[in-house]
């Protein structure tokens, strides 16, 4: 008996490791596929006979990318700088926000507590698409009212990356709040701490986790992210940000396929970097701050 029960546990593993790597590969294989289409030269992409893996490796869609200028006077690397700039401060103030008014959630009782969770949750329901003309028309008479270009600018693509990023971030971050005991900021009060010290000593160390997965959410929110930017940028091509400029390889004769995956591959780099960096830290935030029983 021990010895079927021993095979039927082999076997039933056996199949739960089968059924979790054809999930992976079938997830995996979009990505293989963009980065074998960037590493193919041009006559192979267009053969009736494709293949799995490239005949023939090649450079050259990398290097028309980030060597070649799709717009005059805008390179590449201008894109990936914008693209940086809005995004990272992004990330950094609905960090910020969220983490200040997810504690205000979570520690104060107010009046109408309940329904501005209820409103978070409903904006989020919202798409952005469903506001984009709202969104530039306001933006558009409140730059006119307080003589601040807001269109036509990165000012408001960021305004409105952060506004678009707060409900959900607000909402996680504030489940980790909740997860703090109040022992431990009552206990550190009594011990003479100010209000300062127990943030960053006490709140911050516990909420790491909370405000990483908060960051991973806003930077690919952020960086990915095509309509508002095409819609507010217009025509400032050196505000144009990494998204705006896939477009610019669809021609009205052909479609560059390589130079688009190459760049597609090239746009993914960053959010794996950051990812794997932010994952780093909500490891070790679950350990930081951690009281001895």
């Amino acid at each position: 008996m021990n010895n079927v029960y021993r095979l039927r546990k082999a076997l039933g593993r056996t199949g739960a490791y089968a059924a979790a790597l054809a999930v992976f590969l079938f997830a995996i294989f979009p990505v293989y596929w963009v980065l074998a289409t960037a590493l193919r030269p041009t006559g192979e992409i267009f053969t009736r006979e494709p293949t799995l893996f490239p005949r023939e490796i090649t450079f050259e869609h990398f290097e028309r990318v980030t060597s070649g200028v799709l717009i005059p006077g805008t390179s590449f690397w201008s894109f990936l700088t914008n693209s940086l700039i809005v995004t990272v401060g992004s990330v950094v103030f609905a960090a910020l926000l969220s983490l200040l008014a997810a504690i205000a959630v979570a520690r104060f009782r107010f009046k109408l507590r309940s329904v501005f969770i209820i409103l978070l949750l409903v904006i989020q329901m919202v798409p952005v698409e469903a506001l984009i003309i709202s969104l530039f028309i306001n933006f558009f008479h409140l730059g006119n009212t307080l003589d601040v270009e807001l269109v036509n600018n990165l000012s408001g693509v960021f305004i409105v990356y952060v506004a678009v990023a707060l409900p959900i971030t607000i909402l996680m971050v504030r489940n980790f709040v909740n997860a703090v005991p109040k022992q431990l900021e009552e206990a550190a009060a009594i011990d003479g701490a100010s209000g300062w010290t127990i943030f960053w000593r006490i709140m911050m160390p516990l909420v790491a986790p909370g405000l990483a997965a908060a960051s991973i959410f806003a930077f690919i929110t952020a960086w990915n992210e095509f309509l508002v930017a095409f819609t507010f940028l217009q025509n400032n091509t050196d505000a144009y940000t990494l998204p705006i400029s896939l477009q610019y390889y669809f021609g009205a004769v052909s479609i560059e396929w390589g130079s688009i995956m190459a760049a597609s591959t090239l746009l993914t780099i960053p959010v794996m970097v950051f990812f794997l960096f932010v994952q780093r830290r909500m490891v070790s935030g679950l350990t930081m701050g951690a009281v001895k029983g």
